[in-house]
């Protein structure tokens, strides 16, 4: 990323594990170890301040646990998370994260579940405003709700009802709304559109640009979507399993894959062009992460894969122009010329993404 960009977010080795072995006794009658999964295993990037970095891969490589360790909603097992500078994957009280929490906020997936049912959408609105103390009488409190109704395109009226008598796309539009309550720098945006219909996506999509470039918000955006990132982000990081194994500038990783993963995945991408490119489909599954393959975890998929990336964990290595890539292949040189430098495709996301 650019030396003039200031990062807001910094994320360095950043850790995240689980125990999910059996309890005490049954491992002691069963002689079983201790289980381990490395959900988030080093992960390191940052965020300019205004821009969006997205993470993609597919389901199960770690996406949401980052986003989840980085806001707070869990503690790391390692590494650490810095907020313009000040350290805070290392706080603990309450009293000790007030003066961040209202600067960093969430969008979550579903707006069926996260979202309280038995709550008008004005008093879910409100309760940030209230718990950071933004504003404490009544009348101040509904004005604000009614200007962040407005602001995510619905009218004031709509905080008198519940959010049941919402559409999928306008819950989501309430979960913004609340997520912006407390004046957020920071959003981290857990697939937000992925339980919405492609034409709500849009709207969706296009909504968040907009309060962007309105409020100089920066987004942590994950995805499995590559129509999706392509059209709202500015820097594109690739997980999987538990590592970041490819990141760079968005179109730069849509025109110049250089890890065999990301290839794959961008060969899903329909080639409206019939350029007649060679194209290797994304095979197999993504293995245990509770017993991971040795060396390079993507090395049993990888149709370049040698010993040393069956014995050996890949260093992230610089890319000319900026961004990074973890891979044996990449590094030696031995990935076939014919597959350096793919076209970027002529439609890189369906039309109804493509207009904003």
């Amino acid at each position: 990323m650019s030396q003039a960009e200031p990062s807001l977010i910094q994320v360095v080795d950043l850790a995240k594990h689980f125990d999910v072995s059996k309890p005490f006794l049954n491992r002691l009658l069963d002689r079983e170890p201790r289980l381990t999964l490395k959900a988030v295993d080093g992960v390191t990037f940052e965020i300019p301040r205004g821009r969006t970095f997205s993470l993609v891969g597919e389901s199960g490589c770690g996406k949401s646990t980052v986003a989840r360790t980085v806001v707070g909603l869990y503690r790391p097992s390692g590494g650490s998370v810095f907020f313009e500078g000040h350290e805070i994957s290392t706080l603990r009280s309450r009293t000790a994260m007030k003066p961040f929490r209202k600067r960093l906020q969430m969008i979550f997936q579903d707006p069926y579940a996260s979202l309280n049912p038995r709550w008008r959408v004005a008093d879910i609105i409100a309760e940030p405003i209230r718990a950071h103390g933004l504003a404490t009488d009544r009348a101040e409190v509904m004005a604000k709700v009614g200007e962040l109704l407005s602001h995510v395109k619905l009218t004031p009226k709509d905080g008198e009802k519940y959010p049941h008598e919402f559409s999928g796309g306008q819950r989501q539009r309430i979960s913004i709304a609340r997520a912006l309550a407390s004046n957020p720098e920071f959003l981290v945006c857990d697939e937000p559109t992925s339980a919405l219909d492609v034409s709500v996506q849009a709207q969706i999509l296009n909504l968040m640009k907009d309060l962007q470039r309105e409020l100089g918000l920066t987004y942590l955006f994950i995805s499995h979507n590559l129509a999706v990132v392509y059209h709202i982000s500015d820097w594109v990081g690739v997980m999987y399993l538990g590592r970041l194994v490819e990141w760079a500038d968005k179109r730069r990783l849509f025109r110049f894959p250089r890890h065999p993963y990301t290839r794959m995945l961008l060969d899903t991408i329909p080639d409206l062009d019939m350029s007649g490119r060679n194209r290797q489909p994304v095979a197999g599954e993504v293995p245990n992460p509770i017993t991971p393959p040795t060396g390079c975890t993507f090395h049993p998929r990888c149709p370049f894969a040698n010993d040393r990336c069956r014995q050996e964990v890949p260093a992230s290595t610089p890319l000319e122009g900026g961004g990074a890539v973890a891979c044996h292949a990449v590094e030696e040189g031995r990935l076939p010329a014919e597959d350096r430098g793919l076209v970027e495709p002529a439609q890189p996301v369906p039309p109804a993404l493509a207009a904003s």
